[in-house]
């Protein structure tokens, strides 16, 4: 825990939900960084325009949260999707293929601290792989057992962030860690 909030001390964050709630926890999740927040896309798309980001964390829906994705990823802000209802194998490659440093349920918001805190300390692949090790069940109950054979984005993605036979989504994935330079 003090690891998580050192990495994130002072860190200055977007967090993009239209949520009100959601917003609200954010903020108090990570009241040791600088957070803005923003509850529509127009907002975060000023704040993304006008500002730089140690990390962005965008909902999908609601707020347009792919578009905005691109254009945080053009600016080079490490992203993480939060998501609810848009807890799809389709949303995930979507977020996988644009850029996005990791991707975390709604359901799993109790563990935003430490998911950050791998993006900021082992980059974007990092983050992935942790998340594909940890969340792998979670994924399998969400997305029924076979999701990985009619996905093979999977596969490919797994085999690109090194993940070891064996271990590939075997628990719930929450990791995204090394950086992703090449994309």
């Amino acid at each position: 825990m003090m690891k998580e909030e050192e990495a994130l001390r002072s860190k200055h964050i977007l967090a993009v939900d239209d949520e009100p709630d959601v917003l609200e926890y954010l903020g108090e999740e990570l009241s040791m960084c600088l957070v803005d927040k923003a509850a529509d896309y127009q907002t975060a798309l000023e704040y993304i325009q006008g500002y730089t980001y140690d990390i962005v964390i965008l909902d999908i829906m609601g707020v347009d949260g792919f578009r905005l994705l691109e254009m945080a990823v053009r600016k080079d802000f490490p992203t993480v999707m939060l998501t609810g209802h848009a807890m799809t194998p389709e949303a995930l490659e979507k977020a996988i293929n644009l850029g996005a440093a990791s991707f975390l349920p709604k359901d799993k918001i109790t563990e935003l601290r430490s998911f950050l805190a791998d993006v900021v300390l082992q980059g974007r692949k990092g983050a992935w792989r942790r998340l594909f090790q940890e969340f792998g069940g979670f994924f399998g109950r969400k997305f029924g057992p076979d999701w990985k054979t009619k996905h093979k984005f999977v596969q490919e993605f797994e085999k690109e962030l090194k993940i070891p036979e064996g271990q590939q989504s075997s628990q719930d994935p929450s990791s995204a860690q090394d950086n992703v330079s090449a994309q």
